[in-house]
């Protein structure tokens, strides 16, 4: 299935490949590992749930992690890519430079995110996903209070600094649904909790999300209130 171009936006995707381009400036070059230290930039980011459980799909708590996404937009972020999968999500997130690093940032959402799927959890009676989740609390996080592990102590962030890089994250992010084990969709479109309908056809999917090629004209080093 081919994505189709996406008007009125002239930087859109073309109708002639089968590969997104973003068609955003060529002349960056990619630092794909990063300290979390940084305050601005864009960024693809992954989350997993703890032990790799289902916790998004046994909870239904996708709308959980659009909330994040409204905090984020509140606070002058950008989101222009996203897959939510059972066990995890992928993102792709333009920072703006504010006074709390990217890794701060990230970290509150987790917080915000595994209250609510303990709360989720708990409301419906799940005892024993609960007891899986407060076996993985490591010691140290316990004696400072931590009841359950909902994801995984670290995650992944990778900063894009080329189109060809963040291309090639969006096409990932969009096959996902479609890749391997999960065959959860025949098509990218398919799939509800993905903004691959909004590059394919041009209508925005479940969660609306800025369209990359745009992030040219944004400049994220101003800084904004968090």
């Amino acid at each position: 299935m081919k994505r189709q171009e996406i008007e009125p936006n002239p930087r859109s995707v073309s109708s002639q490949t089968e590969t997104f381009q973003c068609n955003s400036p060529n002349s960056w070059s990619v630092k794909t590992q990063t300290t979390g230290e940084e305050s601005e930039g864009v960024y693809f980011i992954t989350i997993t749930c703890n032990a790799w459980l289902p916790l998004f799909e046994l909870t239904h708590g996708y709308d959980i992690i659009y909330n994040w996404f409204d905090v984020l937009k509140r606070n002058g972020h950008y989101l222009t890519g996203y897959v939510i999968m059972p066990n995890h999500l992928h993102a792709l997130i333009a920072f703006s430079k504010t006074s709390t690093l990217i890794n701060t940032i990230i970290g509150n959402g987790k917080r915000f995110m595994a209250y609510e799927i303990v709360k989720r959890l708990e409301r419906n009676g799940d005892v024993q996903m609960l007891d899986k989740l407060a076996k993985g609390v490591r010691s140290r996080d316990y004696k400072r209070g931590k009841l359950h592990e909902v994801f995984q102590p670290s995650f992944d962030l990778k900063e894009c600094r080329s189109t060809r890089f963040i291309n090639q994250k969006m096409d990932y992010i969009h096959d996902n649904p479609c890749r391997g084990k999960w065959n959860l969709a025949k098509n990218p479109v398919d799939y509800e909790h993905s903004s691959a309908k909004f590059y394919y056809t041009g209508e925005q999917g479940a969660y609306k999300v800025l369209h990359c090629g745009l992030l040219e004209d944004i400049d994220l080093t101003n800084l904004t209130n968090e």
